[in-house]
């Protein structure tokens, strides 16, 4: 796959919408695209695209997403940039493995032998239950070798994601005048949020002043609204958690329940409901592993000096790691600053770099194999 033919499967996959549930449409698509050069090609029953190169033992799964926020970005190049829904999160990522996937074996036959990659464009990761690769997991066998398909920049390799909490919270309480001693249910609110701002803080004890986000729980309160019918308030929020490696989700969620519950006045008569949502944990794999080694072989062969990244969202790299322990990495091309934004767009270069890229780590990881360095022993790769 030349890169005009690569830049081509890339403009045509921004250019068919692809908001998350209405997916069908780009992964029919995409299964035309790929299908006439892998080994097997379907559209599964989750709706996830997955196309198979190579017969080996030793599996390859590139896993990326192919549906996007809602919200229409003109599709256009323009000074070197494919602009476009999509062009960064994620299809930019996943049509970059594709098209380094199917170079690497076009060059040489001889990789179907030692190495098997099944590519998964996955459907609903933009959605709050990950459906189509948690429709992997369980129909897939644990791969060998992950590489998740996120934005990182050419030159950078994504190790790991902060995990995630909502709690949805609303507090009810009587009427009262506002000359009156008692809490209004605004009041409470604040002081249920504040009091769930000590314990996120208190989640992660040990942080030091110099650490960064990565390690540290961050808490957004959002969509705060209050009202009244005349004899009773309510006010509610929505409020959010990043969480740091070595915070489990679901005692985040237990301490800070307590926490917002223990906030309230027994004797003002107001009752808080608490709901829990999107609980997930952080993922953070090691530097070295082969894959690691074979990107950053592969970058430093097309004149990149390859960096580490960990990112402060998340991404199905956290919803397969309980399940698929494999060495793991994100790569991909573009500037996840741009994920979500009127101003999402790619550069043309940047892009035809990561194919590259890909192109030769599949090789190399390719040679490793036959030199039967993989599931954690030496490459000699610098």
């Amino acid at each position: 796959m030349n890169d005009a033919e690569a830049l081509d499967l890339l403009v045509g996959a921004v250019s068919i919408p692809s908001v998350s549930g209405d997916e069908a449409r780009l992964a029919g698509w995409l299964a035309a695209q790929i299908g006439p050069f892998a080994d097997s090609c379907r559209v599964d029953d989750a709706g996830n695209v997955v196309a198979t190169f190579g017969s080996s033992s030793t599996r390859l799964y590139c896993l990326g997403h192919i549906d996007t926020v809602p919200g229409e970005v003109p599709v256009r190049i323009e000074d070197g940039e494919l602009w476009g829904r999509g062009s960064v999160d994620a299809k930019g990522s996943f049509c970059a493995h594709v098209a380094g996937v199917r170079r690497a074996f076009a060059a040489d036959p001889l990789l179907r032998e030692r190495l098997s990659v099944t590519l998964i464009g996955a459907v609903g990761e933009e959605a709050p239950r990950s459906v189509g690769a948690r429709h992997a997991v369980a129909s897939l066998p644990p791969p060998d070798l992950l590489l998740i398909g996120e934005p990182s920049g050419w030159q950078s390799l994504t190790l790991g994601y902060k995990g995630r909490l909502q709690l949805a919270l609303r507090v009810t309480c009587p009427e009262s005048h506002s000359a009156g001693r008692e809490s209004s249910a605004a009041d409470c609110l604040l002081g249920a949020c504040a009091a769930l701002g000590d314990a996120a803080a208190a989640l992660a004890p040990e942080v030091g002043a110099g650490s960064g986000q990565f390690d540290r729980v961050q808490m957004t309160v959002g969509a705060l609204a209050s009202s009244s019918d005349g004899l009773e308030q309510v006010a509610g929020a929505s409020v959010s958690f990043r969480l740091p490696p070595g915070v489990r989700a679901h005692e985040a969620e237990r301490r800070l329940r307590r926490a917002a519950a223990s906030s309230l006045t027994p004797s003002a008569g107001a009752r808080l409901e608490c709901r829990a949502s999107g609980a997930i944990d952080a993922v953070l794999r090691p530097k070295d592993s082969l894959l690691s080694r074979s990107f950053r072989a592969a970058i430093r062969q097309h004149g990149g000096r390859p960096g580490f990244k960990v990112k402060t969202g998340t991404s199905d790299m956290n919803v397969v790691a309980p399940y698929w322990s494999a060495p793991a990495l994100a790569y991909g091309p573009g500037d996840s600053a741009l994920d979500h934004t009127p101003f999402e767009r790619v550069g043309v270069a940047e892009y035809l770099s990561t194919v590259a890229v890909t192109a030769t780590a599949i090789s190399l990881l390719a040679g490793a194999v036959v030199r039967g360095a993989v599931r954690g022993q030496v490459l000699p790769l610098s």
